[in-house]
């Protein structure tokens, strides 16, 4: 299919807010086992993600501490670990 342009539906969420909901080109992650490119139609996948970014569409990045990812039937999500922010002391 060289050419094709499809979207899928992506939701990035943590235990606490939704990251990102929208319909997108590409997904790039870093997952337990390397990293990987996501497209519209994508074969079913279900994987563990390494802390890193996740780039969306090449250009737009949410920056993850892990989590994991399901794609299946055109939709991704991607499910994040809260990220903990270092408290500052006087």
């Amino acid at each position: 299919m060289a050419g094709f342009k499809g979207n899928f539906k992506c939701i990035v969420l943590s235990p606490r807010k939704l990251l990102y909901e929208g319909e997108i080109h590409s997904l790039f992650l870093q997952g337990d086992r390397g990293e990987y490119e996501l497209l519209a139609y994508h074969y079913p996948l279900l994987g563990v993600l390494k802390a890193g970014n996740i780039v969306i569409n090449w250009n737009e990045k949410i920056y993850i501490n892990g989590g994991v990812i399901r794609f299946f039937a055109n939709e991704c999500t991607i499910m994040v670990e809260e990220e903990i922010k270092p408290t500052v002391e006087d």
